[in-house]
């Protein structure tokens, strides 16, 4: 079985050394990955106690830590499906995946996750019992466990009923499901099997250099949601391999506070979304704006030296994985089409979706990712667009509008979020949003402008530090600096059709909370349009500012 092997292979070989660390009133708690293992069969257990059925699903509510990963990896060691489920999801968005992967038991954090599940159990009829691993349970409940309480449970199953359910699993069997987010219409569930977990954590490794612990242990720091997979190979399953130490961050990282969990642990290995990259540039910007003479050449020297160890090209992907095969689905002219995959990295195909696997999976095995791409003369893969997110203008014109927005925020550095508009359209418009700060309670944008905004808007001579200051008194100084980086990106278009008409300044900033941004802060366009719809209409309808 690929997931004991690789445990047993760690334990073996790394079982003394830190695995997982939690902080709990301001002191750090680690358990070895000895300790770690027998954890999960613990966990098992338990689940086998509550009656989890082969081939029935855990669903696993809350932000990242030691009970999560328990959770997730006890649940695929009894025999059934470890499913993740998005903490920003609705009552009816929660029911769907549990439902929909036929969940046994739901694991939620703690009460506002819990009154989700209580809202839709009466509509869960293989539900068999809830359990609360962060605080006090406030109400007692039949079949609702705190951690502790459920931990206990597996106490009286012997370790040979448990070895036996790990002696059945088999390597090409569905063991995790991975919910999309659901941007167009229900969300599908993406099997993965056991050989496809283990096989990507190590080729994913390997390919990005990542020590055994024997040559010294990397670390890691986990924030990114672990109900996509991304987080889940990073966080869970890449450690397990490599033997990394995995520090949890605060539940609040996306809001700020991940930057202090950094500083302190200091990880050697740190994966971020784009959105998290920029955040981080802009800062570097702000902070190099201010250095010396010497400190730029300083920064200068160690960029080129950095660059001297790998193989790169900017703005490319680099080269695949060793055992990733690709393809290119009906190229033009310059070789673009759309990337196809296989190999055993390659999902086994959506749960009780057959039409929408044969639609993304054909019949030679190749996986239609949606993307556009194309190979260079080295073999380095490079991404050029989305094909549902071209905008096909109403004459016709294909147009990616990633590299237009991301040229955008680059000219006008006040913007935080842009999306271009034009699907069907004679003309392009553009929504944006300003930089401002956000609420830490709610995790939704604030009126307030960031220093480096108001900085921007020092420099232009304007004395706004308010998005509202901008967009009710229609700030002149800065919208006319606004303008001359659009215009600075249509001189670039390489047609009329590429460039930006019109532009509308929204009067909050884009958030997960709010609903324009998914899980990993990556733009949910049709929801967007659908907010903005009234605003986008105007656009076409009235002649611009300027």
């Amino acid at each position: 079985h690929p997931q004991l092997d690789l445990f047993l292979d760690t334990v073996e070989k790394y079982g003394h050394l830190p695995a997982l660390a939690s902080k709990k009133q301001g002191r750090w708690s680690k358990l070895t990955f000895r300790q770690y293992y027998e954890e999960c069969r613990k966990t098992a257990k338990s689940f086998l106690k509550l009656g989890l059925g082969r081939f029935n699903s855990v669903c696993i509510l809350g932000f990242n830590s030691l009970e999560w990963f328990l959770a997730d990896v006890g649940a695929i060691f009894a025999g059934g499906f470890a499913v993740g489920i998005y903490t920003t999801n609705s009552p009816e968005a929660c029911h769907y995946v549990a439902e929909n992967c036929g969940a046994n038991i739901i694991v939620v954090e703690n009460d506002k996750q819990l009154q989700k599940i209580l809202e839709v159990e009466k509509k869960l009829p293989l539900l068999k019992a809830i359990v609360y691993y962060k605080d006090d349970i406030k109400e007692k409940r039949p079949n609702l466990y705190s951690w502790d309480e459920f931990m206990e449970l597996g106490s009286s199953v012997p370790d040979e009923q448990l070895d036996k359910v790990l002696a059945g699993l088999k390597p090409n069997q569905c063991c995790t499901i991975i919910y999309t987010s659901g941007t167009t219409g229900n969300p599908k569930g993406v099997m993965l099997s056991h050989d496809n977990i283990t096989w990507t954590a190590r080729a994913a490794g390997e390919y990005v250099h990542l020590k055994t612990a024997l040559e010294g242990q990397e670390s890691v720091v986990s924030y990114l949601p672990l109900s996509h997979v991304a987080a889940q190979m990073i966080d869970i399953w890449l450690p397990v391999t490599f033997g990394v130490e995995t520090y949890f961050a605060q539940p609040d990282a996306l809001k700020g506070s991940l930057v202090d969990t950094l500083r302190e642990v200091r990880p050697t290995a740190f994966m971020g979304v784009p959105r998290v990259w920029e955040k981080m540039q802009e800062r570097m910007k702000s902070v190099g704006a201010k250095s010396s003479t010497l400190k730029k050449k300083i920064a200068v020297w160690a960029k080129a030296v950095g660059l001297e160890t790998n193989l790169k090209r900017m703005n490319g992907c680099g080269k695949e994985i060793t055992g990733c095969q690709t393809m290119f689905f009906k190229p033009d002219q310059e070789g673009v089409g759309e990337v196809c995959f296989a190999g055993r990295h390659v999902f086994m195909g959506y749960l009780n979706m057959e039409d929408k696997t044969k639609e993304a999976i054909d019949g030679e095995g190749w996986l239609h990712s949606g993307d556009l791409g194309r190979h260079d003369e080295y073999g380095f893969l490079y991404i050029t667009g989305r094909i549902k997110e071209l905008i096909i203008t109403a004459g016709g014109e294909n147009i990616p509008p990633i590299p237009i927005e991301d040229a955008v925020k680059e000219a006008v550095p006040i913007l935080s979020n842009v999306m271009l508009v034009g699907d069907k359209a004679k003309y392009l418009v553009m929504l944006m949003t300003l930089k401002s700060k956000m609420n830490l309670e709610t995790g939704l944008s604030e009126d307030e402008l960031t220093p480096e905004a108001v900085q921007f808007c020092q420099k232009l001579g304007s004395k706004s530090t308010k998005v509202s200051d901008i967009v009710g008194n229609k700030d002149l100084a800065v919208y006319t600096a606004i303008q001359k980086g659009v215009m600075k990106v249509n001189d670039q278009a390489i047609s009329n059709a590429q460039k930006i008409q019109k532009w509308l300044l929204l009067n909050r900033d884009f958030s997960v909370q709010s609903g324009e941004l998914g899980p990993t802060m990556k733009l949910k366009r049709p929801v967007v349009s659908k907010m903005y719809e009234e605003q986008i209409q105007q656009l076409y309808s009235e002649t611009p500012d300027f």
